[in-house]
């Protein structure tokens, strides 16, 4: 991150990452409330407003979860103040009941909602199109291609909340996210910060029953009115003459760069006409059907869903019906994940009949680097708590299994995800935030089995904590497994309740989840470090005998943010090493505790890496025969 350029006060160009232009666009358009909860590929924006807190006079708080976020930033635009959360689009299904009643009940100051997806679900457990909250919430959207385009839809998009009185959505993807360009600067004017009267406001925030019968009719309204106004904004428009043409393209978002990369590969630049929409929702129809006119076919370009081929389609039923459309539909573009410029130059070349070799050098280089690479999955950083944790509950499920009982795992989303995957393979199930202790309540009613949940400290309070209330009340019999490293630590290290730090390293107040666990009722509440490997198995074994629920808090920081700490405290960090003199090569640290700082040399002994091991000791306490030792007792042998 180059704060200095989100910060600057002088205009011109920077070269930034598009979550940091998004934030700066904010800033620049006077923004005075943000909220979020971490996500990929909207961690950054986050990241930077919480950076620049201070800097100026806006108010940030990071929530529990995506509907207390949006509601933060609800809250804020109904007494009149500019507001933006950013979330990825599994998190808007969290906020989606809020951002329905919110069509409904309209907004004041304006209010922004950068929600993005994540095609080819590089961070996410699923493929999901969120433009269809859209139209289903009746709020409006835009599609950035750019760092800079999303810099200046963040900028519109306050003025089209304001101007029609409803929230915006600013709708990215991956790519477009995590892309970096040059972006101007423009002048910034920021207002003070002085807080309003609610009595002197006389607003009513209200939907139930006939109020929210007659604000249906009045969005509906809203609609049209603003797809009248999307008819002329600058984000639509087209390149090129469709005069004689033949064949057009409708794209927007990441794919017209696609689309342009592609027309220049296959030598119809400038000779295809593009309609390149980035005002989405409402769709502005008068400017589709005139780009429509005397085409023969077009080419509907867009990831994920054919939502906007479902419009086009539409439109030229009503307006031209004997233009083909092509896209989805017709077999020639996938639903299925990310698009490329070669995928989409072969989509193209196949619909307009011309041959073309996606085998291209690049390609065909990265094929040849991959052979010979043995496939390796992800996992845990040196040093992770997870680790530690599940070489002591590895131990108690095979002491117990020993004895004829079985288990269901039911896993989560955080870095224990991971979980999943070889030599570990622990997961009967995996669907989203929270849903492992939802899961639990059900399965342990109907199943033979001991069932385990398993969820992060983030993810305790943003969706399990209803489950484990459930649980409790219930007096269902599992066994919950929460792993408190004490960050939000797969999206960057960002605080929760179980922080002692909030937005901009400001002070909070924790909270610990055993005081919760036990204010609500819950008679076993076990509290273990996850470096005790030994010491923990024990407690580990009875939680899985219980007779009830039995909940087991694993608590040691994120590896990488105790790490930060140490360096900023000024502490080294001294790593192991095996010695060969004492080692009898069982190899069982390697197969046990697989930890990547752990290799064999050539002469076949287990080998630690002083580049990579964090000190953790873990392995070391696993040992039956002591040769894993502190570097600092090896003295200069190192």
């Amino acid at each position: 991150m180059v704060l200095k350029d989100v910060l600057s006060t002088n205009r011109g160009k920077a070269f930034m990452l598009c979550n940091e232009a998004i934030a700066r666009g904010a800033i620049e358009a006077d923004v005075k409330v943000v909220a979020f909860y971490p996500g990929a590929p909207t961690s950054e924006i986050l990241d930077t407003f919480s950076e620049a807190l201070g800097s100026f006079d806006y108010q940030m708080q990071i929530a529990t979860n995506e509907k207390v976020a949006l509601e933060i930033c609800a809250g804020a635009s109904f007494a009149g103040f500019r507001s933006l959360t950013a979330m990825k689009s599994v998190g808007m299904n969290v906020a989606s009941d809020t951002l329905f009643v919110l069509g409904y009940t309209g907004v004041r100051g304006g209010m922004v909602v950068v929600m993005a997806d994540d095609p080819h679900a590089h961070s996410s457990q699923s493929e999901q199109d969120g433009r269809f909250f859209a139209p289903n919430s009746y709020i409006p959207m835009l599609e950035p291609s750019t760092a800079q385009e999303a810099k200046d839809m963040v900028k519109e998009a306050f003025s089209i909340s304001e101007r029609h009185r409803v929230p915006v959505i600013v709708r990215t993807v991956t790519r477009v996210n995590h892309q970096s360009g040059v972006v101007e600067l423009e002048e910034i004017r920021r207002s003070g910060f002085a807080r309003a009267k609610w009595r002197d406001l006389k607003e009513a925030y209200l939907t139930l029953g006939e109020i929210a019968r007659r604000k249906k009719l009045m969005m509906i309204e809203r609609r049209g009115r603003l797809e009248e106004e999307f008819e002329g904004s600058g984000f639509n428009f087209i390149l090129g003459e469709t005069a004689g043409a033949g064949t057009g393209i409708v794209t927007s978002s990441v794919s017209y760069l696609y689309v342009l990369e592609a027309l220049k590969e296959l030598g119809l630049a400038g000779k295809v006409p593009v309609l390149k929409l980035g005002a989405t929702y409402p769709v502005p129809k008068r400017l589709v059907s005139r780009f429509l006119k005397g085409l023969e076919s077009v080419i509907v370009v867009e990831e994920l869903s054919p939502y906007l081929e479902n419009e086009v389609t539409i439109i030229a039923k009503e307006e031209s019906p004997e233009v083909r459309i092509i896209g989805k539909r017709s077999g020639h573009f996938s639903e299925a994940w990310e698009l490329n410029p070669d995928l989409v130059a072969k989509g193209i070349a196949s619909a307009m009949g011309m041959a073309y070799d996606d085998k291209s050098r690049i390609s065909e280089e990265a094929k040849a680097l991959r052979e010979g690479i043995p496939e390796r999955y992800p996992t845990f950083c040196p040093g992770c708590p997870h680790r530690g944790t599940f070489v002591a509950l590895n131990q108690a499920l095979r002491a117990l299994s020993a004895g004829g009982k079985g288990y269901y795992f039911a896993n989560d989303i955080g870095c224990y995800s991971m979980w999943v995957f070889p030599p570990i393979s622990k997961a009967d199930s995996s669907l989203c935030m929270g849903a492992s202790v939802g899961i639990a309540n059900g399965l342990s009613n109907v199943v033979e089995e001991r069932v385990l949940a398993v969820v992060g400290d983030s993810t305790f309070y943003h969706a399990a904590l209803p489950a484990v209330l459930n649980a409790i009340h219930n007096k269902n019999r599992f066994t919950l497994l929460v792993l408190d490293n004490s960050v939000t630590a797969m999206t960057g290290q960002q605080p929760n309740p179980s922080t002692e730090f909030t937005a901009g390293w400001r002070e909070g107040r924790r909270v610990p989840i055993e005081d919760v666990c036990r204010a609500a009722g819950a008679d076993f509440v076990e509290v273990i470090d996850a470096y005790q490997v030994k010491e923990n198995v024990p407690v580990l074994r009875r939680a899985l005998e219980h007779d009830g629920l039995a909940i087991v808090v694993s608590r040691r920081e994120c590896a990488l943010y105790g790490d930060r700490r140490k360096r900023r405290r000024g502490e080294k960090i001294t790593p192991f090493y095996v010695d060969k003199s004492v080692c009898r090569r069982p190899y069982a640290c390697i197969r046990d505790v697989y930890c990547p700082a752990h290799e064999i040399d050539e002469e076949g002994q287990p080998r630690i890496s002083p580049d990579l091991c964090d000190g953790c000791s873990v392995c070391s306490r696993g040992c039956a025969f002591g040769s894993i030792k502190r570097a600092e007792s090896w003295g200069e042998k190192r």
